[in-house]
């Protein structure tokens, strides 16, 4: 199964009760599981990004259903939803009822946090440090491939809170399920 983990960053200013319409992809960092290799790429290197994502049997990310697809979405000229993803924090949420921090969940299963947040590498893009954003997107694929990673082999997840860590148990027998052709036949070949 080839498997796609994935961040995007973004700029631009987030409008009321989560609109994020206005926002601009900078950076797009992915794990492709079948060469085992992290890349990036910039907004106008996207064309170089899309034969990856549409040979992907699966789509891995954090908040991505809601964030990273539906704008990564806006530059495609096909349809991501088409591609089975999976969602690390719909998942928690489906067990635990609420919504938890990339970071807190990286702290809790692997002992370390992110890098940096999302409003400094908008701070960082503005700034000309485009390295740095592309590093901490990196970052962020790397924490969320071994968060899936840690979550498929000990039907769990860990996370920090105000009294130390707790543990989430996590059904993922079915996240790596075959569906069909792992072509989406949405863009123009």
């Amino acid at each position: 199964m080839k498997r796609i983990t994935f961040d995007i960053e973004t700029i631009g200013d987030f409008g009321p009760q989560g609109d994020f319409s206005k926002q601009e992809i900078t950076v797009v960092g992915i794990h492709d599981s079948e060469s085992d290799r992290y890349s990036s790429f910039l907004r106008d290197e996207l064309a170089q990004l899309w034969p990856i994502l549409e040979r992907a049997d699966l789509l891995v990310g954090y908040n991505s259903d809601h964030f990273d697809i539906p704008i990564l979405n806006r530059y495609y000229t096909g349809d991501l939803t088409k591609i089975k993803s999976l969602d690390l924090l719909k998942e928690i949420k489906n067990v635990l009822g609420r919504r938890l921090r990339l970071d807190s969940v990286a702290e809790g299963t692997l002992g370390r946090g992110k890098i940096g947040h999302g409003l400094e590498a908008q701070k960082w893009w503005a700034a000309g440090e485009f390295e740095k954003v592309r590093e901490y997107c990196l970052d962020d694929v790397k924490l969320t491939k071994e968060i899936y990673d840690y979550a498929r082999k000990n039907n769990s997840l860990k996370y920090m809170d105000y009294e130390g860590p707790r543990e989430i148990k996590l059904d993922t027998s079915k996240w790596e399920e075959e569906k069909g052709s792992s072509l989406t036949h949405t863009l123009p070949f």
